[in-house]
């Protein structure tokens, strides 16, 4: 049996710390060894990462579900024209011929008539009308009336596009209102713009003093250049004739058109005859505003100035001094009121005037049959 001995000499014996050492050596050298090794035991594909955007699916035209604006402007653009009004040029017109304006129009019948503004055509020596297919026609004037500042004009062409005309009676203020038109000439063709209808019923005072037909107000931007294109309803209906508007520093929104109602017997006459007839009462007037009437203690409506003689009213018993209060039983207190209801009637036809005669302070109702008014 051995015995062990205190004195006998002992094995080497390492320590603690030794161990450690040596075990975080052998780690390192065992990983690198897989760093190394790992990519060829394993190789790994150089793949690049691509960012794509979303994509929205493809709708086709039929499937789209257009706006009003869209559709009237598709319906109504094909149909709308410009106009260059062509005159001589330079001092005393020896430049030769420029284009002194240019406006817009658009066709009413399938052989060429279009519609525009007066002022558009005025002064013409000659008019170039430019469609919407790209062709350029020279146009002749079939007829113009500067009270209305309407006038129709024609292009030797056929199978033309056409606008539909709508109601302007019918307009409520708020409605969608497009219009349609040249702003700057044919480089701006057919530019469509947007807004509402902002009021009914305005009247405007011409630079010469004589007052417009009652006009429709819109937001819609109307330019020079748009003068004699259509204001079109949510339906593609030509509802006015864009016509003017107001050009004051730091005033927007404020462009006019000559409503469809009141356009369409106007454009009926130019086309049959070259001009147009209004009734004629034959009177000078002027307005009695209701204050002048209360401070006065006489009735509301229009003083009589003067008489034509042997005009309508003259020959019907009307005198200077007497006050128009109505036509037919509706009131009448402004000179707009005479005038529309005077041009729901053509010349030769009778009416019933109600006056009150101030020299005898009674009221008399006399029958006035309508004359013809001289034209300018």
């Amino acid at each position: 049996m051995y015995q062990y001995r205190m004195d006998e000499p002992r094995g080497h014996r390492p320590s603690w710390f030794t161990v450690i050492v040596v075990a975080v050596i052998a780690g390192l050298i065992g990983s690198m060894a897989g760093i190394y090794a790992y990519p060829k035991l394993f190789p790994a594909k150089n793949t690049k990462i691509e960012y794509t955007l979303p994509q929205t699916p493809e709708v086709k035209t039929a499937e789209y579900s257009y706006t009003p604006v869209v559709a009237v402007a598709k319906k109504v653009s094909p149909a709308v024209v410009g106009i260059s009004n062509i005159a001589p040029g330079g001092f005393f017109g020896l430049g030769g011929l420029e284009e002194k304006s240019s406006g817009s129009g658009f066709i009413i019948s399938p052989d060429g008539y279009i519609v525009t503004n007066n002022h558009v055509v005025e002064g013409a020596y000659e008019l170039y009308v430019s469609l919407a297919d790209g062709r350029q026609m020279k146009a002749k004037i079939i007829g113009t009336d500067p009270r209305a500042d309407l006038a129709v004009i024609k292009v030797n062409a056929k199978n033309l596009p056409v606008v539909t005309l709508g109601h302007s009676s019918t307009l409520q203020v708020g409605e969608l209102a497009i219009a349609i038109g040249n702003p700057l000439g044919k480089e701006f063709a057919r530019s469509v713009t947007v807004g509402v209808i902002s009021a009914l019923n305005r009247t405007l005072t011409y630079e010469s003093g004589e007052k417009s037909l009652r006009l429709i107000q819109t937001d819609a931007a109307i330019n020079p250049g748009n003068s004699g294109g259509p204001l079109c309803n949510a339906k593609g209906e030509v509802v006015g004739i864009n016509s003017a508007k107001i050009s004051i520093p730091g005033f927007e929104g404020m462009g006019f058109a000559i409503p469809i109602d009141e356009a369409k017997p106007i454009i009926e006459q130019l086309i049959n005859k070259g001009y147009v007839t209004r009734p004629w009462l034959g009177i000078a007037g002027a307005e009695i505003s209701e204050q002048e009437a209360q401070y006065y203690d006489i009735p509301q409506g229009i003083y009589i100035e003067g008489v034509v003689e042997g005009g309508p009213a003259d020959k019907a018993g009307i005198q200077a001094k007497d006050i128009i209060t109505a036509i037919n039983g509706t009131k009448i207190t402004t000179m707009a009121e005479l005038t529309d209801e005077l041009f729901k009637h053509k010349p030769g036809e009778k009416i019933k005037v109600e006056v009150y005669r101030l020299k005898e302070g009674k009221k008399y109702t006399l029958e006035v049959t309508l004359g013809e008014k001289p034209r300018e």
